[in-house]
């Protein structure tokens, strides 16, 4: 669910088109090719639509962990959950019951304080392109363990929230990508529809779809839930979320369910969402391109419609391109977020000219990339950080903090055993710099002092 849904909405431009009709073989032979041997551990479900046909796979990095996942597997979906609120939007929206241009203060308890600009107010198609101007995360989110960080968001938190933002610029005139407008969206639209959100899910998207295990909070009879990691293959506490704002990121669903969600979005069959699933498909945004909680691409001409989704022990990655009938899903028990997410992988399945990648395997770094890298060095935002060589390793250790020693991967990252974390290297003209990577930020570092306690 983090942040990196913004960075695919960039326009990506393929210089030929095409792909290949693929059977469960050749599927499964492609995702291996990515997947086989990476450092993370992950298992990935993953299924291809290409007209009528479905082809799926199941793999795992490691063989031996191929029990972890299955047909009867359920995944963590995270932000592509918002794709699917906008969808029950767009079925009231039908109905007669509400508008793109409705203020957000209208779908909400009266007397709720809702920030505007200069008079400008939030409406309800800034929150489905994350043009409302409000921050990534309500103030009050009360989270007491970062591992379930949304588990103590209630309504009357999340609405008390909106009393402390002052928007700085006018709605609709910035892309910020939001959970905070998300989590107001999943309420406004359950509390519009008169019902929770799980019972709207199921009677308005999941039954017309076929969508028989997709759900909120605990697994149906006959389903697991499978149990999410990090991509250094540590096991990940599941997130939750209260029922009425699960829309922001809470459904959890079999590769099956997804494949049925991708093929009513490509109209196969016509059922009676069809017309909200293609009311969020138009374009509202121009740059970046979205639709409603859609990620626009173009690929060799064509507009591909893109979301991705990750929680603190999954990713997910769903697309489809109407024009050519064919859609992916991607669901990984491993979260792949500070590492580049499955995007890759998901838009080669798209369209083969774009770029399959590599598995990321522990490599052992140069001796002269350690030497350049030990010193003294500060974060943006004032975090001071030492690193040190430890014979063919790097270690780390912020300032007040225990020391860590860091693995390093064939992409050229280093990348910390006991958390989820990336330390990325740059050559520069004087020699080597860094960003470091966590929980959805990217903090350059300055070197303040020379190399000190290597070995």
């Amino acid at each position: 669910m983090k942040k990196s849904a913004a960075a695919i909405a960039l326009i990506l431009t393929a210089a030929s088109g095409g792909s290949h009709a693929l059977d469960d073989d050749a599927l499964a032979g492609l995702v291996r090719q990515r997947l086989q041997g990476d450092r993370t551990g992950a298992c990935m479900a993953v299924a291809v639509i290409e007209k009528e046909r479905v082809a799926r796979t199941w793999q795992c990095a490691d063989d031996r962990d191929l029990p972890r996942i299955g047909p009867d597997t359920a995944f963590e979906i995270g932000s592509v959950s918002k794709t699917m609120t906008a969808a029950l939007l767009a079925d009231l929206i039908l109905q007669g019951k509400g508008s793109l241009d409705d203020p957000l203060s209208a779908w909400l308890p009266e007397g709720t304080r809702v920030p505007d600009h200069q008079g400008r107010p939030i409406l309800l198609r800034h929150l489905v392109t994350h043009t409302s101007g409000l921050p990534a995360l309500p103030s009050r989110l009360g989270a007491t363990r970062m591992d379930d960080p949304y588990a103590n968001l209630d309504d009357a938190a999340l609405l008390a929230s909106l009393g402390d933002v002052t928007l700085n610029a006018a709605p609709g005139s910035h892309f910020q990508y939001s959970n905070f407008a998300s989590l107001l969206l999943s309420y406004a639209v359950a509390r519009r529809a008169g019902s929770d959100l799980g019972t709207l899910l199921h009677e308005r998207l999941f039954s017309p779809l076929g969508m028989r295990h997709a759900h909120l909070g605990a697994a149906p009879a006959g389903i697991r839930a499978a149990v999410g990691h990090t991509p250094n293959r540590k096991p990940a506490a599941a997130w939750n979320f209260a029922t009425d704002l699960a829309g922001v990121g809470g459904v959890r669903a079999t590769l099956t369910d997804m494949t049925h969600y991708v093929r009513g979005q490509l109209g196969q069959p016509e059922t009676a969402v069809t017309p909200a699933l293609r009311l969020t498909q138009e374009r509202l945004l121009p740059r970046p391109p979205m639709a409603m909680n859609w990620m626009l691409l173009r690929a060799a001409g064509r507009v591909v419609h893109v979301h991705e989704g990750g929680t603190g022990g999954f990713s997910s990655f769903v697309s489809f391109d109407k024009d050519r009938q064919r859609g992916v899903v991607i669901l990984s028990d491993t979260a792949w977020n500070s590492i580049g997410n499955l995007g890759s992988l998901g838009l080669h399945l798209i369209d083969d000219s774009f770029p399959l990648g590599a598995p990321r395997r522990q490599a052992t770094p140069d001796a002269a990339l350690l030497d350049a890298l030990a010193g003294e060095w500060e974060l943006a935002g004032g975090i001071r950080m030492t690193l040190r060589r430890r014979g063919d390793a790097l270690e780390i250790q912020a300032a007040g903090q225990g020391a860590h020693l860091m693995a390093y991967d064939s992409a050229g990252d280093f990348y910390p055993h006991d958390f989820d974390a990336l330390l990325r290297p740059q050559r520069t003209a004087d020699g080597h710099e860094f960003t470091w990577m966590q929980m959805g930020g990217a903090m350059p570092a300055k070197r303040i002092g020379p190399a000190s306690g290597a070995d």
